[in-house]
């Protein structure tokens, strides 16, 4: 079993940014991949980023070159950094990890952060 816990929501004008955090309660390095996804009231899940076991990171189309997905093992953590933010990167902002065992998959999901930006 595994927890995950986001902070660093918040609402900030068109422009600006932020930085989510996700706090695992094991070790980053046991799953084989974590995420960030977004979800609006009425519309599906988002995929935002994903970040491998191996460092590999890949990225929605729509915030290529505006976010950034990374980790730091020491800390257990997951973060999203956010620029130059728009109105529609308004959501509430998840993370996830995935975790293969000899009994199969398991998913883990944040509780969910809000992030807001303002036109």
């Amino acid at each position: 079993q595994a927890q995950l816990v986001e902070s660093g929501g918040g609402l900030v004008q068109a422009g600006g940014s932020l930085r989510l955090s996700c706090a695992a309660s094991a070790s980053i390095l046991s799953f084989s991949a974590m995420s960030w996804y977004r979800q609006v009231p009425g519309k599906q899940r988002e995929l935002v980023a994903r970040i491998t076991s191996g460092g590999g990171a890949d990225y929605a189309d729509s915030v290529k070159g505006r976010f950034t997905i990374s980790r730091e093992v020491a800390e257990n953590s997951l973060y999203l950094q956010m620029n130059s933010l728009k109105p529609e990167d308004t959501a509430v902002y998840s993370c996830s990890a995935v975790l293969h065992t000899i009994e199969g998959q398991s998913d883990y999901w944040g509780q969910g952060t809000q992030v807001t930006v303002s036109s």
